[in-house]
């Protein structure tokens, strides 16, 4: 299974890892924000398993048509991790601010929602580095083997 590259390795791999991650985010926020609610905990689970999903699909594209150069998949997944979390943190800025302060205080070193797109850009290297492991990368997983 794992000995050729294959695009439904990758993506199972990444939405493993991904919802790995967001079950951690589930159990582990209510911890850090007892008023958080149902919906942003399932929101984090959702988001994650989507997100491993994401980087398992890039992973045929290792180089890019515009600018002619290569993406290897160091580069490719904390860029797609780092986007996905800025786009969340950008439209739950309020919500993801308030569970910032409470976590680390009104005067804390790093009270900025946007930390989350570091916390992306991690997310994303890891499940980056697992799906090209057990799934390869490039037009090599989605050649048809049955002709």
């Amino acid at each position: 299974m794992f000995s050729n590259p294959s695009l439904m390795t990758r993506i199972a791999t990444g939405k493993l890892i991904g919802f790995l991650i967001g079950l951690a985010g589930f159990i582990a926020i209510p911890f850090f924000w007892p008023d958080a609610g149902w919906l942003l905990r399932w929101g984090v689970l959702f988001w994650y398993t989507t997100l491993g999903a994401i980087i398992g699909v890039y992973g045929v594209f290792t180089w890019h048509p515009i600018l002619k150069l290569p993406m290897p998949w160091w580069f490719r997944a904390p860029i797609i991790g780092g986007w996905m979390n800025f786009v969340l943190t950008f439209f739950a800025y309020d919500q993801m601010h308030a569970m910032m302060i409470q976590m680390f205080g009104e005067a804390g070193v790093i009270t900025s929602p946007f930390w989350f797109v570091a916390e992306g850009m991690i997310v994303g290297l890891l499940i980056g580095y697992l799906a090209t492991r057990f799934g390869g990368e490039g037009p090599a997983t989605v050649v048809d083997e049955q002709r």
